[in-house]
């Protein structure tokens, strides 16, 4: 798949999900695509995660994504399935507007219920577009990579220091460096490449021209 000249949708639940799911990969592709990036809740019913719009805003700064291209939304948190279909109209809003040719959304494995409900409206919204599902590995059980994009050394530091930029949660195992660094050296291993981010195929759509 060629990443170039594109317009690349990132679409995540909640604040990190994206950075955790595919930072590598976003910093790697960034130079040469148009990113949006959008989060469909900000956590703010949590009177704990005050601290967590300042810091999903800085996370991304590190990856190189200016905040005009962030999109923060205040769809309610662990309440998806009451609002799955205000959640497809919005989605089906940022088609129009935005005519991404590729989405990354939350893995089919995922069983955090607004994380299914993300896909599930991507998958309904985006028809027609190539949609590949990205693995944050609290709430997904199952998943095996069989789309691999190599990053280099630089994409993964990246990942890991915008990771660090969330000071909330500092201690969720999650966000454990060497447990970052070993699924992209295994990806890495899998794709015969130093390192790699790993995501599946939810849907492919390609097209073949005649020379």
């Amino acid at each position: 798949m060629n990443f170039f000249g594109k317009r690349i949708l990132f679409v995540g639940a909640h604040p990190d999900d994206i950075e955790l799911g595919a930072g590598a990969f976003l910093h790697h592709v960034l130079p040469r695509n148009e990113v949006l990036c959008l989060t469909l809740s900000d956590n703010q019913k949590n009177p704990t995660l005050k601290n967590i719009i300042a810091e999903h805003y800085a996370s991304f700064k590190v990856l190189g994504v200016p905040d005009e291209k962030v999109i923060l939304e205040k769809f309610e948190t662990r309440k998806f399935p009451e609002q799955r279909q205000d959640i497809l109209e919005y989605l089906l809003k940022v088609r129009k507007d935005y005519q991404p040719d590729l989405v990354l959304v939350h893995t089919r494995s995922d069983i955090h219920q607004d994380h299914n409900v993300v896909t599930e409206e991507s998958l309904r919204a985006y028809r027609g577009t190539t949609v590949l599902g990205f693995d944050v590995v609290r709430s997904s059980y199952g998943f095996f990579p069989h789309f691999l994009v190599g990053v280099t050394r630089e994409d993964m530091e990246k990942k890991i220091e915008a990771l660090a930029e969330y000071k909330t949660y500092h201690d969720k195992y999650y966000f454990n460096e060497e447990l970052l660094r070993s699924t992209m050296v295994r990806h890495g291993a899998l794709a015969e490449k130093q390192y790699a981010e790993g995501f599946d195929i939810l849907r492919i759509v390609a097209d073949y021209y005649k020379n």
